[in-house]
């Protein structure tokens, strides 16, 4: 592996968290080798640009200034590790168990952590794995 490598596969992290805050969904698609997300904490998991795109629909209907501040980022292997804040205000219904929540206006700032899988030798992104407590959000905004 070398560092350049490593270097580009940081950047394009970067880059696709940067692009998921300004809803730019072709340049988050373009990051991928293959879009996919696997979700745990939830349990869900979004394979395809179809399916990847009706997550971002879904998740920014109730979120739509969702976004993400950066507090760490590593290398290892073919994974790039990032801890960060997600924050956003509740703008939109939000449909929990057995319910949908009506906008609240709360804003809310959780911590978060997620894996970027490389296909090896390249700095397409295969697989992002974000690792949260799934009621977090919903603690954060009174609901719980």
């Amino acid at each position: 592996m070398t560092v350049d490598l490593a270097e580009r596969r940081i950047a394009v992290v970067r880059e696709h968290m940067a692009l998921e805050v300004t809803h730019d969904w072709d340049g988050v698609i373009a990051t991928f080798q293959h879009p996919r997300y696997e979700m745990h904490g939830g349990g869900q998991v979004f394979d395809g640009e179809v399916a990847v795109r009706g997550y971002f629909a879904a998740s920014r209907t109730p979120f739509p200034d969702q976004g993400n501040e950066i507090i760490a980022i590593a290398h290892a292997g073919d994974t790039v590790l990032v801890e960060f804040w997600l924050t956003g205000t509740h703008l939109g219904p939000l449909k929990l168990p057995g319910r949908t929540v009506e906008p609240t206006g709360k804003a809310f700032r959780v911590r978060m952590a997620a894996s970027f899988e490389f296909a090896p030798g390249s700095d397409k992104i295969v697989c992002e794995r974000p690792y949260f407590d799934q009621g977090a959000v919903v603690r954060a905004l009174g609901l719980a």
